[in-house]
């Protein structure tokens, strides 16, 4: 993926589009009709490949109509690739839905870019607020980074035991959260 598709580049073109950067909007939508020419690519039968240059077009047209709905606060991509989907979904079906089963939703967008993995960081982000922050650091140098425990209580300032602690008290409470405690 090249910079310019990036998650960072992509919502930082976004952010100053609903800001009123005319500019920005263009060259987002460039950078967006690319990536959706790749996406629709690799999911439509050969035959219907002369649809999806109006599939980009009702997807960037939706994309217009619900800028308003977008939270600054998460990742842009997978909002918009959520869109996409669901303008795939209704293509198939209004086509009949033969086709809708070969879909693969779940596909690499780009080589290291997919949607499943934007939607589960957004996941585990949204579970992770409801942790102290140093819950939550401690989560993500151990559990989500790899981090061992020594080097995480070097890093941090606190013994192993207190590292082991603040995790298992954590998890606890993220299960807790999940479980609706």
């Amino acid at each position: 993926m090249t910079s310019a598709h990036s998650e960072e580049a992509l919502k930082a073109l976004m952010l100053l589009s609903l800001d009123g950067d005319e500019a920005a909007y263009r060259r987002l939508l460039s950078a967006l009709r690319t990536l959706l020419v790749g996406y629709y690519g690799r999911r439509m039968a050969a035959a219907a490949k002369a649809d999806m240059e109006d599939l980009v077009q009702e997807t960037l047209l939706a994309l217009h109509s619900r800028r308003s709905t977008f939270d600054r606060e998460r990742p842009f991509t997978a909002w918009f690739f959520s869109i996409a989907r669901y303008k795939l979904i209704d293509h198939h079906r209004g086509r009949g839905g033969r086709r809708l089963g070969e879909t693969e939703l779940g596909e690499e967008i780009e080589s290291d870019f997919s949607e499943e993995r934007l939607t589960a960081r957004m996941d585990v982000e949204r579970l992770l607020d409801g942790l102290s922050p140093k819950q939550r650091e401690l989560i993500r140098q151990v559990k989500l980074e790899g981090q061992s425990v020594t080097d995480t209580a070097n890093r941090t300032g606190q013994s192993e035991s207190a590292v082991k602690v603040g995790i298992h008290r954590a998890l606890k409470a993220l299960g807790e959260r999940l479980r609706g405690a």
